[in-house]
């Protein structure tokens, strides 16, 4: 070691806090938002696995065709599956589709059946469209790995069952 010179900032016997460089104070701010947001994204997949799993156990209202097929529009490259949490939800959709004097058929199926037997049948990548009339109070479960049955799930590499 050079002489005068410590780690202690060139006083030998000193165990007193030495002087960190400006640069690394930046990079505790860096590994500090990295595992915020980290923390973040964990909390929203935390979250949106509890409004998975309560879609699933849930009877919604899914509006039907004569031949008691849903109704279905596309868009993205993906069929959407129209499913409605209550009857309000739905007239809201009836009125937002300049529909609202008609009347409207349903059925109440669990949203379990709507992702693993109806999003499978349909042929196509299809999710489903919760209550789509009510902006950012709506919810979308589209075909991907964890949602839908991995068979037809977008995110999944067919006949391996890896993720793309």
């Amino acid at each position: 070691m050079i002489p005068d010179m410590a780690e202690h900032g060139g006083h030998t016997a000193s165990t007193g806090h030495a002087r960190r460089s400006r640069l690394y104070d930046y990079g505790d701010l860096t590994e500090a938002a990295s595992q915020e947001a980290s923390d973040g994204t964990d909390h929203r997949r935390r979250e949106f696995a509890v409004l998975l799993g309560e879609f699933r156990r849930t009877a919604v209202l899914v509006p039907v065709d004569g031949d008691d097929a849903p109704l279905t529009g596309d868009f993205g490259g993906v069929r959407w599956i129209y499913a409605f949490s209550n009857e309000s939800a739905l007239a809201r959709f009836a009125l937002a589709r300049g529909e609202g004097g008609r009347e409207w058929a349903y059925q109440r199926w669990l949203g379990a059946r709507l992702l693993d037997a109806v999003v499978p049948a349909a042929g196509v990548p299809c999710g489903v469209a919760l209550d789509c009339a009510d902006g950012e109070d709506g919810m979308v479960f589209p075909p991907v790995r964890g949602i839908v049955p991995d068979a037809v799930a977008v995110d999944v590499e067919s006949g391996t069952g890896e993720a793309r």
